[in-house]
């Protein structure tokens, strides 16, 4: 699928399709523009993630195999933070209903409500992963909006629930991902309604697809078309390939950039990202 991501004025993610030729989620060609109209120009920064929570209880990354910390657990460590997306707030306050699950996803529940940061924080401790980088991809990918809904498609059985062909003011098309980190609906149709409704739910699920891919479990990986060979613990091979769908191949590589230069320049403490 290639796709070009693009910021409007109205600092809302619109992933829009201009191309479909390969499965589930194929490369996308990338170019943000924030509110001014200026290019992200950021040169690349490969920052590792950390491996434990410095002082002050920010959440880090716990290697594969380690043992993850509780719903409650991670709720009680939340630091206060203000709300800088008020659009949120009603899917802020949702919290998820979880359906038949298996697997890791038996861990996903959306139990928690809070500002946006603070949910991040919460999602990030449930499944081990750094904040900040988290905090970075929530802002690539909806500019902290949950309500941002993108993969445009004119195929109708692809829709994300609630959101039908032209509903979202594309005229002939309908949104295929939708929320904080763009769940998209023909791939993780088990995450809805919840992904749309409920900010946790979606934070909360696309992370335990994360820690799946952490753990090692996605030995698939090493049959399809890669830039390397896959193996557990590469939380940023992980990012790719939540974005393209495979391994290390450039629009994974390009992403992972596009990431890394967010968390380089702490974007979400911008005046630009606040406003927005």
């Amino acid at each position: 699928m290639l796709k070009t991501l693009t910021r409007f004025a109205c600092s809302v993610l619109l992933l829009v399709s201009v191309a479909s030729t390969a499965e589930a989620a194929g490369a996308r060609v990338i170019t943000t523009i924030g509110t001014s109209g200026a290019a992200a120009s950021a040169p690349a920064v490969r920052l590792a993630p950390r491996s434990s929570p410095p002082s002050g209880n920010h959440f880090g990354t716990l290697p594969p195999g380690s043992a993850l910390p509780s719903d409650a657990i991670c709720a009680s460590l939340v630091r206060p933070a203000l709300e800088v997306r008020q659009a949120n707030v009603t899917y802020n306050h949702t919290k998820g209903n979880p359906g038949v699950a298996t697997g890791i996803y038996t861990r996903v529940t959306g139990n928690f409500t809070g500002t946006t940061d603070e949910l991040i924080q919460w999602a990030a401790c449930k499944w081990g992963f750094d904040e900040d980088i988290i905090r970075a991809q929530v802002a690539v990918e909806s500019w902290w909006h949950q309500d941002a809904a993108g993969d445009l498609t004119s195929d109708p059985t692809r829709c994300v629930p609630g959101h039908p062909i032209g509903a979202d003011g594309q005229p002939g098309q309908c949104p295929e991902s939708i929320g904080l980190l763009q769940i998209r609906y023909p791939y993780w149709s088990a995450a809805f309604p919840s992904a749309a409704n409920s900010s946790a739910y979606n934070l909360d699920y696309a992370l335990g697809a994360r820690r799946s891919c952490f753990e090692g479990y996605e030995t698939w990986l090493n049959s399809v078309e890669r830039g390397r060979n896959y193996t557990a613990g590469d939380l940023w091979g992980c990012m790719g390939l939540w974005f393209s769908g495979r391994w290390y191949t450039q629009p994974a590589i390009d992403y992972i950039t596009f990431v890394q230069n967010y968390l380089a320049q702490r974007i979400w403490e911008t005046s630009d990202f606040k406003g927005g």
